[in-house]
């Protein structure tokens, strides 16, 4: 058997949400914040997110700090909701996602502007403030 590294490296950072994920979870939290829109200038990390907040953080090596500042604003009382690919082997995935409400997602999502599943599978992480 051949190993192919490709398999588990996300070729991009930014996968957009499936609306209907997105309708499906503002239906139930009534989002008032996203840090991260379709905006590169705009910089989600330096600044307070919303009582309830939706974040499909940029996928890659940073995605730790997205995942950890989640739970820190969640620690101020707010709601917060992760779209996360499902990489149960990282130290982020361990130091935070395991302290919320872990929804696995069946099967590979298929993000809004791709014609093909996901390489990866995903999961919806929630901590809830407070």
């Amino acid at each position: 058997m051949t190993f192919n590294a490709g398999l588990f490296l996300s070729e991009r950072l930014d996968w957009r949400t499936p609306q209907g994920v997105y309708d499906k979870l503002n239906e139930e939290f009534g989002f008032d914040f996203d840090p991260c829109p379709a905006n590169p200038t705009f910089d989600g990390l330096s600044v307070p997110w919303g009582q309830s907040t939706f974040c499909n953080p940029p996928y890659g090596r940073e995605v730790g700090k997205w995942i950890k500042k989640g739970w820190q604003e969640s620690l101020l009382g707010k709601t917060v909701v992760l779209l996360v690919a499902a990489r149960t082997d990282t130290a982020w995935w361990h130091d935070y996602c395991l302290r919320g409400e872990i929804r696995f997602i069946r099967g590979r999502l298929r993000f809004d502007d791709q014609k093909n599943s996901a390489p990866f599978p995903s999961a919806i992480i929630v901590f809830k403030g407070g």
